[in-house]
């Protein structure tokens, strides 16, 4: 296509006369992505009108011209293979494909693309026939079928002249029936950079700004470059990646995809959207990955012509190459890609061998040259990626480079491994593989450095005759001088060290250099940097036949971790002893304080026709003293004040708050109020007194004159009653537990006691077990207590020995027996 639309001086766009103002031009020229002009706005019956309306007649007529030719090209191909099928002349072949055009009832066009189809067989025609299969009743609405967009769009890009043409041609041929709006076509160079040759839907200036992008910067066509099986975006804004277009349509969809012939990427097909892309059916990628292996051809015949940006020199032919491989001091092969009979690279052919060469299996250099890489060496084909490594040198012609890769070669059947150093580098179609096997000196030269950096020891060497003195690269570190500056002497290390540390370092110089015998000394280096470390040095004289001392070899180690290690653990174990002295303390001031308000045995309370008795287990772990209380008191009104309760918690928070509760409910129980009002005043003591603590009890109030009992809880368990060989629990009456809330009232209920009967209350400590609920406890609680031994003492021991609770809680009993 020798003109397109929209080019000044060419057919696309009709010249001015002489006498035409310049502002009518400017007018009818608008970018490739701004919106068409409104026909409606311009009347046509004006200059301006006029002029748009033939710019546009001959765009249609171009655009026609385009078509017409791309048909009559791929016509004039199945006339031919008519011809050759046929063994007749062309005017024959003509009325042969009009006259099968018209059984079919189909246009010429679209029956010599299926003939074309038919006779090539190529990837064109594979990638029509998939897509054809499940878009037929679709395409078949269309005025141009599938079939013969891509046939025109190939004919167009083997048509065109340079590449701008191509991405035109791929864009309104192939492409945007898909719905894609603009197309980029990349030339790749060697070093990564990527070059615009063509583009189609962006704007000259967009176009201009992105003719150049560098090897380093990412974008999404680079991206195509480096994944092979190429890149389907969905949104370009929700990548954060930059391309050509994105301002315009920033959240369209992109596909970019390697453009390559034989194993070879020479750039990269980028296509936009408007709007967000969906995944894409099968038919679809293929019909795109065809137009790249077509751009593929395209670019590699612009490289040629034009050369890809900032590509190195390349070689003219192997032979080159082979001198260069020969004048290497390192083992090296000389590849060519090896092509099936579909241009596909399947392998590489080892081309040449240098005279450093050495065959892993023992094999004479004349067997290895002239064979297949992967039938010479099977293994590089999955041993850390070594064949895929050359592949993607000669794909891309980015050299590759790594230290200590691991290759295998199979001896007799037996894998051999072997780590090596590996270059990879492309000159023009041939590869270049260099590799340097580590031998065992430098591996364990290699080891010993990398362990002296761990270890952060530096070695050294005086020679006491000439007065050498040899240093490595750690020990210069150690000291904080640069390598370029002289070692210090041995004799003069005092002067280098803390003052403090001048005895210890000449006692060491004092046994290595006069009773000569091996030494060692902690000291403190002052660097010149002002920095001070830690360092060991040990040292070994070394003596000559005669007994003379000739040098001196040793090490230097940097302890200031180890020190300062040491120095954090001592004060660490300091500051734990510490903490456990005042935890000791503190738990023993924790335990005076509650066993000096609740003794563990306690004179029993004398109460005529009344047997009262109180038992208060501690926990057996002190860290664990809790907030547990009783109390049993004799009241003005000659009745009896019997409560327990359990404050939330552990430890000196919990034991006081215990002593507030204990005595605040004592004071309050001198007003003669009745068990529920006691505990509703005992709850304000508890919300705003003692810093919001919360805490469970039991209150009852036992009339000796009427044997009745009236009493309340606070979220506490309820008592329990004894007759005879009966035990249950009283009925629960309603009553929030103390201090969860400033206002609560607590209902009441009384129970009338009769001779013998024995009534329980006690703290969840005697029954609480981790692995039961409460209810299965304290049936277990009823089972114990039914059977009464004769005194009620002997009746609390029971319940504590036979008590199954495994939380290591306080625990407090207050019992009473009528008679």
């Amino acid at each position: 296509m020798s003109e397109r639309p929209g080019e000044p001086g060419q057919g696309g766009e009709p010249k001015l006369e002489s006498g035409t103002p310049p502002a009518s031009c400017d007018l009818s020229v608008t970018s490739a992505d701004a919106p068409p002009a409104d026909p409606v706005s311009v009347p046509p019956a004006s200059p301006v009108g006029r002029l748009a309306a033939t710019v546009e007649r001959l765009s249609r007529e171009v655009r026609a011209a385009q078509a017409d030719a791309e048909g009559r090209a791929l016509i004039e191909l199945a006339k031919g293979i008519l011809v050759e099928r046929l063994t007749c002349g062309p005017a024959q072949a003509a009325r042969q494909l009009a006259e099968l055009a018209e059984q079919a009832q189909v246009t010429p066009l679209e029956l010599a693309v299926d003939i074309i189809n038919e006779a090539a067989r190529d990837r064109m025609s594979e990638v029509t026939e998939a897509f054809l299969a499940v878009t037929r009743a679709a395409d078949e609405a269309k005025t141009e079928p599938a079939a013969v967009r891509l046939r025109a769009a190939e004919s167009g890009a083997l048509a065109a002249d340079d590449t701008q043409a191509v991405a035109e041609a791929l864009l309104e041929q192939a492409l945007r029936p898909l719905g894609a709006v603009a197309v980029a076509v990349w030339a790749a160079g060697s070093d990564g950079s990527l070059t615009l040759a063509g583009s189609a839907g962006f704007s000259p200036a967009e176009a201009a700004r992105w003719r150049y992008v560098p090897p380093d910067v990412v974008t999404v066509a680079r991206r195509g470059l480096t994944e092979r099986m190429g890149q389907w975006i969905t949104s370009l804004a929700e990548t954060g990646l930059p391309s050509i277009g994105l301002h315009h349509h920033p959240h369209g969809g992109r596909a970019a995809l390697p453009a390559g012939t034989g194993g070879r990427i020479h750039g990269v097909l980028e296509i936009a959207w408007p709007t967000p892309l969906a995944p894409q059916p099968p038919q679809i990628v293929r019909q795109v990955e065809a137009l790249a292996e077509l751009c593929g051809h395209t670019l590699e015949t612009y490289t040629l012509l034009h050369g890809p940006a900032r590509e190195p020199r390349v070689l003219p032919d192997a032979a080159e190459l082979m001198d260069l491989a020969d004048g290497l001091h390192d083992p090296a092969l000389v590849l060519v890609p090896h092509l099936d009979d579909t241009g596909n690279l399947v392998d590489f052919r080892i081309q040449h061998v240098n005279n450093r060469f050495l065959d892993p299996a023992g094999r004479p250099r004349a067997i290895v040259s002239g064979a297949l890489l992967l039938e010479a060496y099977p293994m590089a084909a999955g041993d850390s990626e070594l064949f895929q490594r050359i592949e993607r040198v000669y794909a891309t012609g980015e050299p590759f480079r790594a230290h200590r890769m691991n290759l295998t070669a199979l001896v007799d059947q037996v894998p051999l491994s072997a780590v090596a150093d590996i270059s990879i580098s492309r000159h023009g179609t041939t590869v270049l593989l260099i590799w340097r096997i580590e031998d065992e000196t430098a591996r364990l030269a290699s080891l010993l450095q990398h362990a002296q950096r761990l270890g952060r020891i530096g070695g050294f060497e005086e020679n006491l005759l000439t007065g050498e003195i040899t240093w490595n690269g750690q020990l210069f570190d150690l000291y904080g001088r640069p390598q370029s500056s002289t070692p210090v002497p041995l004799e003069n290390l005092p002067a280098h060290a803390h003052p403090d540390d001048g005895v210890s370092i000449r006692r060491f110089l004092r046994t290595l250099l006069h009773h000569r015998r091996p030494a060692a000394a902690a000291f403190r280096l002052q660097r010149p940097d002002g920095v001070t470390r830690h360092i060991r040095v040990v040292a070994e004289p070394v003596l000559d036949t005669d007994g003379r001392l000739l040098l001196i070899r040793g090490a230097c180690q940097d302890i200031s971790a180890q020190h300062w290690t040491e120095v954090a653990l001592a004060a660490t174990r300091d500051q734990l002893a510490h903490t456990e002295q005042q935890a000791s303390e503190r738990n023993r001031l924790t335990l005076q304080l509650q066993h000096a308000i609740m003794p563990p045995a306690q004179a029993p309370l004398q109460v005529p026709g009344l047997q009262v008795a109180v038992r208060y287990r501690p926990a057996e772990t002190e860290q664990l003293v809790g907030g547990d209380w009783y109390d049993t008191v004799m009241l003005p009104s000659r009745q009896v004040l019997l409560c327990v309760g359990d404050v939330a918690g552990h430890g000196i928070e919990a034991a006081t708050s215990m002593v507030v509760l204990r005595n605040a409910l004592r004071g309050l129980a001198v007003t003669g109020a009745g068990p529920g009002q006691l505990l509703s005043w005992l709850n304000i003591v508890a919300h705003h007194l003692t810093g919001a603590v919360t805490a469970t009890a039991v209150c009852g109030l036992y009339d000796p004159v009427l044997r009745t009992l009236r009493w309340a809880r606070a979220g506490h368990l309820p008592p329990v009653l004894v007759q005879g060989s009966e035990a249950a629990a009283l009925p629960l009456v309603k009553g929030m537990l103390l201090g969860a809330l400033s206002e609560v009232v607590y209902e009441e209920a009384e129970v009338q006691l009769a001779e013998g009967d024995t009534l329980l209350m006690y703290t969840d400590g005697l029954i609480e077990r981790r692995d039961r609920s409460v209810e299965e406890s304290l049936i277990h609680l009823l089972t114990t207590a039914r059977t009464a031994p004769s005194t009620l003492d002997q009746q609390l021991d029971r319940l504590l020995t036979y008590s199954n609770s495994d939380t290591d809680d306080d625990t407090c009993i207050v019992g009473i027996r009528l008679g």
